[in-house]
């Protein structure tokens, strides 16, 4: 079989407003000051396992342009385009049936954009361990990340068996304080990566069981993929499907899901509390990153991200996020960051 990767980029990355905005947002970001964009790491993470010629990213219309500037490599005909949000089922099913179009016997890797991963050799091992598994089943994995704290944030996987391969026995909603603090003792439940493996049967299969309405939008576009028609079809057919995740879709409906229990310091970076908990920090726990300077005095567990001020200068801040971006400053507790949705409105 051939891998092949689709990677979903098309979130707006609210979150990490103003850093991350609807025009540039967060997967097309330096955010650890690294010298590459979440995207552009993503796929370098995968070329060793897949050529650029089989990596697939979906996305906004409103950010091709970004995708063609940011991966220069990448195939043109492979940037499909969402006319729509309608969230990950449909985004999957696009790419799958597409891919199912021109390589029928295709094994397939999904992953968000913009995951942090620490470790990309021992990614690669369970990602290619989970490729071996799909090849030749009608197995669905999805990686389970190994708990590190009880984490109230993420969505958990509730595993059973041993192994390197695991039986999903269901997943579960993010929990409460008390229920995370269970799940860390227990030690059979791990953090719902979002990071999918399957052949091209399997989920195509999975998905006209599941979720009917989204597979049949998706034969009457197919006879369009790879021709002059595809991008007016697919911006009248798409926006006719289900809101839905692939989650509440196919994964919690089917008997045939498994997991392999990881451990390559993954994270979301779904929040600034994760950036500076995976970026490089003084010694007072500050994350800092600023052109030309940024100064702290007497501050400790900030996040701080300005772009455009010509100097910064803190002084007696305490777990506190300083950003910046084309002239919008916001400083606010890192306790109250779950408000920054509202506080761009």
């Amino acid at each position: 079989m051939e891998n092949h990767v689709v990677i979903m980029a098309g979130g707006i990355g609210s979150r990490f407003w103003p850093m991350s905005t609807p025009e540039r947002p967060k997967q097309f970001l330096d955010v650890l000051g690294c010298g590459r964009t979440l995207i552009q790491m993503t796929v370098d993470r995968f070329l060793p396992l897949c050529p650029i010629e089989r990596v697939w990213v979906v996305t906004s219309e409103a950010y091709r342009d970004i995708v063609r500037e940011q991966l220069p490599q990448l195939p043109p005909e492979n940037i499909l385009l969402e006319p729509a949000s309608r969230n990950t089922a449909p985004c999957i099913a696009l790419a799958c049936w597409k891919i199912r179009a021109a390589h029928p016997a295709a094994n397939v890797v999904v992953s968000p954009a913009d995951a942090l991963v620490l470790d990309s050799g021992e990614y690669r091992r369970v990602i290619s361990l989970a490729l071996d598994f799909t090849a030749d089943s009608d197995a669905i994995v999805t990686m389970g990340i190994k708990p590190s704290r009880p984490e109230t944030g993420y969505g958990y996987i509730d595993a059973e068996g041993e192994g390197e391969i695991r039986h999903v026995r269901a997943f579960r909603e993010k929990p409460s304080p008390e229920t995370a603090g269970r799940y860390f003792r227990e030690g059979h439940y791990l953090w719902n990566a979002g990071i999918f493996v399957w052949n091209i049967d399997t989920i195509t299969s999975a998905i006209r069981q599941y979720a009917p309405q989204i597979a049949s939008i998706m034969d009457t576009l197919a006879p369009y993929f790879h021709t002059a028609q595809e991008a007016e079809r697919t911006r009248r057919l798409f926006p006719l499907c289900e809101k839905i995740s692939i989650d509440y879709a196919v994964m919690e409906k089917s008997s045939s899901v498994y997991t392999v229990p990881s451990d390559f310091g993954w994270s979301d970076l779904g929040t600034w509390g994760s950036l500076r908990a995976n970026s490089e920090k003084d010694t007072d726990g500050n994350a800092l990153s600023g052109s030309p300077e940024v100064k702290v005095y007497d501050c400790e567990g900030c996040v701080v991200r300005v772009s455009t001020l010509k100097k910064v200068v803190l002084e007696g801040l305490k777990d506190y996020i300083v950003a910046e971006k084309d002239g919008t400053l916001m400083v606010c507790r890192l306790s109250e960051e779950q408000r920054i949705k509202d506080f761009e409105k």
